[in-house]
């Protein structure tokens, strides 16, 4: 996912990972204190025995084969990726919460280029349907990543109750456009909506960020009921992805909090319930792609993510 358009700053200089950005990330985040004293006790591995493994927390799955290309999990019978009706489980904490899953792009939208050009209408101004999103050096897809870590999130949050619902699950030949990837989780009346990207930045530019809403009130786009609560859910997935992935936050945007705020984005400007994106690694550097390609990784990526969701749920 690139990084211009209207309301963005550009990427700042490269910043150490530790001491002030420690601080910095731990004020703002609930129990992120806790994650960063791993991260720097191991040394921000991130790998597939770090700090974030499934032997260190209680709550995570069986890590999946290293490989990128690994199927992902099975969906759930009756989850029915973005259409109504998907299923929950008997018991849990989340039960009567709707969280909607976007994966970002679509493995097809390669092969409809004219398709996921058209310009649609995002509030501020009109901007492209979709884009291909990007990929590592080896060729595997931003938009093969996002499906399978929301495949991931789905099994884990669909056992804490929560009825969970994809905006896409490879069952459409492209897209769906930003706008409509907004209207699926407002006509779901969703409690939370988590848009799931990995970027393609420069060589030398790492770690995770998620992005919130700003204050947006321009055409069909009004986001200021829901900028607090989406801040909210975006600092609580932060906290919780550094604790269970030991990945550091960004160190080209977001000031080394992880957090960055834009107003160019149709999928957030266009959404009526709390909404972000997260950006899990940057593919265009090595030893981000190194994790972004680890089915192991990749569990803990769902893990971290999914853990911020819930407690972003039960306040």
């Amino acid at each position: 996912m690139s990084y211009t358009g209207p309301g963005f700053d550009p990427p700042q200089p490269r910043r150490p990972r530790r001491g002030p950005l420690t601080v910095a990330l731990a004020a703002l985040v609930p129990g992120a204190l806790l994650g960063w004293a791993v991260y720097a006790a191991v040394g921000g591995s991130g790998g597939d025995e770090g700090p974030g493994s499934a032997a260190a927390s209680p709550s995570a799955s069986p890590s999946a084969s290293a490989s990128p290309r690994t199927s992902s999990p099975a969906p759930s019978a009756g989850s029915g990726g973005g259409k109504p009706g998907a299923s929950a489980a008997a018991g849990g904490p989340l039960v009567g919460k709707v969280v909607v899953i976007d994966p970002g792009h679509n493995p097809g939208n390669f092969e409809h280029t004219a398709e996921i050009n058209r310009q649609v209408d995002i509030g501020t101004n009109r901007k492209e349907c979709d884009t291909t999103g990007t990929s590592t050096d080896d060729g595997y897809a931003e938009a093969e990543f996002t499906l399978d870590v929301a495949h991931r999130m789905r099994a884990l949050l669909e056992k804490q109750g929560a009825t969970v619902k994809l905006t896409q699950d490879g069952d459409r030949p492209f897209g769906p456009c930003v706008d409509e990837r907004a209207r699926i989780g407002n006509e779901a009346k969703a409690d939370a909506v988590v848009s799931i990207h990995a970027d393609g930045s420069g060589a030398g530019n790492r770690g995770f960020h998620v992005i919130l809403p700003g204050a947006v009130d321009a055409g069909a786009a009004d986001t200021r009921a829901v900028v607090g609560p989406s801040g909210d859910l975006g600092t609580r997935i932060a906290g919780d992805f550094v604790r269970v992935t030991g990945s550091a936050p960004s160190n080209y945007v977001g000031d080394g909090t992880g957090l960055v705020t834009r107003k160019d984005l149709g999928g957030l400007n266009l959404s009526t319930v709390p909404k972000v994106f997260i950006e899990c690694g940057n593919m265009r550097d090595s030893e981000d792609a190194a994790l972004l390609t680890s089915g192991a990784w990749r569990q803990k990526a769902a893990q971290g993510i999914s853990e911020g969701i819930v407690s972003f749920l039960r306040g």
